[in-house]
């Protein structure tokens, strides 16, 4: 059953309804390297969803390109490296694949999932190698084993996931186009049902069949005996907002718990009071129905008056929340990981601590 997340949940968000993001005054860059800038990050997951790790390592993965003065221009060359994170800081330990021959021309994001002892990573593979700068997106993987060290060695080359879109989905096959206006086939996030075994990959998608321009949907594709199959969306938001990114999901508590993070550019115009953050919906199963959390769909925002500092919140199983820092009110580009936060779940109802209990001294 899909759901649509719709303009009367949003319309009753009101402001400061959502928790609000602690304020980052200054990025903290710790032991990245200076000349790099980081974004989409997610943690090297078991089946459950837990943060993994191996050989006392606690591995994650993140977009990164070379700052380049502008920081839209990141997008255009966007690679995976691996991050480990220690009590001192991150540490950049360098791209996750090697520079196999492929057909597309950068890395998107995606998840890691590692299940004895075989790592594997899903990712948007975007562009395409033939011609420079274009927004093409499919969902692709690549396998490796670990070694000794806790690290990936001996990496499979890559592959696609999927065939095409239909019947659910629209293309996002365009080479031409802008943030916020493409269309969507990317963020492929692993999610293994508890209650049978199902694997499952939730991606950021655009409805298909759709009159609106604002088509945004939570995708799905089930893994059967050939293969990743594509099924009809979790939920859309026709007529709602272009793009629900890093959709993913979590089982907590008996519930299942669909995320996302959104913009208030990519809101219909008569939706634009939405502020940018974490918005989810909650069900009983996961095939639905779906109920929007703290009945907006809202979870948590930046602040009104740095409303761009973080963006794009994945959700782990212990409910750890990662983001990275954007743009600050200077007009700076943080590009670096932001504070973990901590979310809290009570059925149909989300809040979320200042830090992560690590990170809380």
């Amino acid at each position: 059953m899909t759901t649509a997340w719709t303009g009367d949940h949003v319309r009753r968000i009101a402001p400061g309804a959502a928790a609000t993001i602690p304020p980052i005054i200054a990025p903290d860059r710790s032991r990245l390297e200076p000349g790099r800038l980081y974004w989409d990050m997610w943690p090297v997951q078991d089946a459950h969803g837990a943060r993994a790790v191996v050989a006392g390592r606690e591995l994650w993965m993140a977009l990164t390109a070379p700052d380049r003065g502008d920081p839209g221009l990141r997008h255009f060359e966007a690679k995976i490296h691996l991050l480990e994170r220690r009590a001192d800081g991150w540490i950049d330990l360098g791209p996750v694949l090697p520079d196999f021959a492929v057909p597309y021309e950068r890395e998107w994001a995606g998840s890691a999932l590692l299940d004895y002892g075989v790592l594997t990573l899903f990712f948007t593979a975007a562009g395409t190698s033939t011609k420079a700068g274009g927004y093409q997106q499919e969902l692709w993987q690549a396998k490796a084993t670990l070694g000794p060290d806790g690290l990936p060695q001996e990496w499979s080359f890559p592959a696609p996931l999927i065939d095409g879109y239909a019947p659910h989905y629209m293309p996002a096959d365009a080479h031409d186009g802008e943030p916020g206006r493409i269309k969507a086939f990317r963020d492929p996030a692993y999610f293994r049902d508890p209650a049978d075994g199902s694997e499952y990959l939730a991606f950021t998608a655009s409805l298909a069949g759709s009159d609106s321009p604002f088509n945004g949907a939570f995708g799905l594709a089930v893994r059967g005996p050939l293969g990743w199959v594509l099924a009809p969306p979790c939920l859309h938001a026709e007529g709602v907002n272009n793009e629900l990114e890093r959709a993913h999901l979590v089982f907590h508590g008996k519930h299942y718990y669909a995320f996302w993070s959104t913009q208030t550019g990519t809101f219909a115009p008569d939706l634009r009071h939405a502020p940018g953050g974490l918005y989810g919906m909650v069900a009983d199963h996961l095939r639905g129905e779906w109920r929007p959390l703290n009945g907006t769909g809202l979870v948590l925002a930046n602040p009104a008056d740095r409303p761009l500092q973080t963006y794009s919140w994945f959700v782990d199983a212990s409910l750890t929340v990662c983001s990275f820092v954007d743009m600050l009110p200077d007009g700076t580009f943080g590009g670096v990981p932001a504070p973990l936060l901590q979310l809290e779940l009570d059925g149909d109802r989300a809040s979320v601590r200042a830090l992560a209990p690590e990170q809380a001294g």
